[in-house]
């Protein structure tokens, strides 16, 4: 898209949005272009500054980007971690000894959640046993 200010036979000064140079030709040579102050079709380019992309522009605009696919994985991931606890059974403390239960069908299959320390989280998998961390989230500090 780009920005054309704009000026009429009355010397009414406006901008408008058009695809490119060619679609405001276009528009201009079939009458859409009009003043919006009174209507007239007697529109022509008004003297404009050139748009210059500087670095600080790009950078600026690539942070905003970054920030917003950021906000994204984090709104995904609080769903998903909200999803894991919603449908799990929290067992607190007894995680590796329900993990293994359940690993050996000693228990019922089911979902579940708990803390473990690092060196029963390393015995659980060298079991066999699926475990995975669920990530702290900044709202769980608070």
């Amino acid at each position: 898209m780009i920005k054309f200010d704009l000026i009429c036979d009355k010397q009414h000064a406006f901008e408008a949005w058009f695809a490119s140079n060619a679609d405001y030709d276009a528009q201009k040579e079939r009458g859409l272009v009009a003043c919006p102050h009174c209507g007239s079709n007697a529109v022509e380019k008004a003297l404009m500054a050139p748009s210059v992309s500087t670095a600080r522009k790009k950078e600026a605009a690539m942070q905003l980007a970054m920030n917003s696919n950021q906000k994204t994985a984090m709104d995904q991931l609080r769903k998903a971690v909200k999803a894991i606890r919603d449908n799990s059974e929290d067992v607190g403390e007894r995680f590796p000894e329900e993990a293994r239960k359940i690993h050996y069908g000693e228990s019922e299959e089911r979902g579940i959640i708990g803390q473990a320390s690092p060196d029963e989280v390393k015995s659980l998998v060298d079991e066999g046993v699926n475990v995975a961390p669920l990530p702290d989230l900044p709202e769980d500090k608070n």
